[in-house]
């Protein structure tokens, strides 16, 4: 038994009402789309080799965390532990906040790239 269906035959009924409406619509559609001269398919859209695009992420950000004193904190810009809080920077800047003493972030470390000479 289905048990994402109500357990009660009035709700059942309802149920039964909406779907034999809906399937005439979709009967009726389906008629009309018959009734109308054969067009020429067209051409499918080719999705890029990369695939869907994406809003690109920037490459350094930094977040302030804490909740009794403020911490600040420089990411990568794709970071999963940001969450909405990143705020973008550019790569100078960021090694400016490395070089100050500012925490980097221990999953993605920026650090090991930002340090290189």
């Amino acid at each position: 038994m289905n048990d994402d269906l109500p357990p009660d035959l009035p709700r059942l009924r309802t149920l039964e009402t909406w779907a034999a409406l809906y399937l005439q619509r979709v009967r009726a559609r389906i008629a009309a789309v018959e009734r109308q001269p054969p067009q020429s398919a067209p051409a499918p859209t080719a999705l890029p080799a990369t695939g869907p695009r994406r809003a690109r992420t920037h490459d350094w950000g930094i977040t302030e965390t804490g909740v009794v004193t403020s911490a600040a904190e420089v990411h990568r810009g794709g970071c999963w532990t940001t969450g909405r809080a990143l705020r973008p920077v550019s790569t100078e800047r960021a090694r400016a906040e490395l070089a100050g003493g500012t925490r980097a972030c221990a999953v993605c470390r920026p650090d090991r790239v930002l340090n290189r000479p």
